[in-house]
């Protein structure tokens, strides 16, 4: 009997392990190289945004915090500012939160956004990006950033961004791939 009841811990303790090794493994952040993981989220307006809809075009994929916060309001009003120069070189901008569409809408209404937020509340494209993380008791997106080239590879991961800075800096990769 303590044999078998021994067998059924170690059994579930390897079982318990293999699930938190199965949840990290999807936590995997994807590289430079490999083809973006598509997804279909719903954005601002409440339209369903599929990442396979900018093909063709350079993708700047990035994933912020939280809605109406300092940090990502800068972020946002930077992109914003520089949206002329994305699309000059065939670039969109989207933006990825857990925040649910109307925080997007009205988001992008208080800032004056006018490209894509899509919201992820149930995490799976966060996740599929390793950009979840955890603030106290938040779940929250990392301030991560993919630059995806036109035929959906990904070309550059920029990790914990200074959003006061990183319209900047992706703006300069885009044009350092083009030469």
């Amino acid at each position: 009997m303590k044999k078998s009841v021994l067998l059924a811990c170690a059994a579930a303790l390897l079982f318990a392990g293999t699930l938190v090794s199965a949840h990290a493994a999807d936590q995997v952040m994807p590289t430079v190289g490999q083809p973006a993981p598509t997804f279909t989220l719903p954005s601002q307006d409440g339209s369903q945004i599929a990442l396979d809809s900018f093909k063709g075009k350079w993708v700047v994929l990035y994933f912020y915090p939280k809605d109406m916060t300092p940090g990502c309001t800068v972020e946002a009003h930077n992109f914003q500012r520089d949206l002329a120069k994305y699309e000059a070189v065939n670039a969109a901008i989207v933006g990825v939160s857990v925040d649910t569409p109307d925080s997007h809408k009205q988001f992008c209404t208080k800032e004056g956004l006018t490209f894509r937020l899509l919201a992820d509340p149930d995490h799976k494209v966060v996740d599929q990006y390793g950009s979840l993380g955890h603030y106290g008791e938040m779940t929250i997106a990392q301030r991560n950033t993919f630059l995806i080239n036109p035929d959906g590879k990904i070309v550059k991961v920029w990790t914990k961004v200074d959003p006061r800075v990183h319209s900047d800096e992706v703006l300069a990769a885009i044009s350092e791939m083009k030469k």
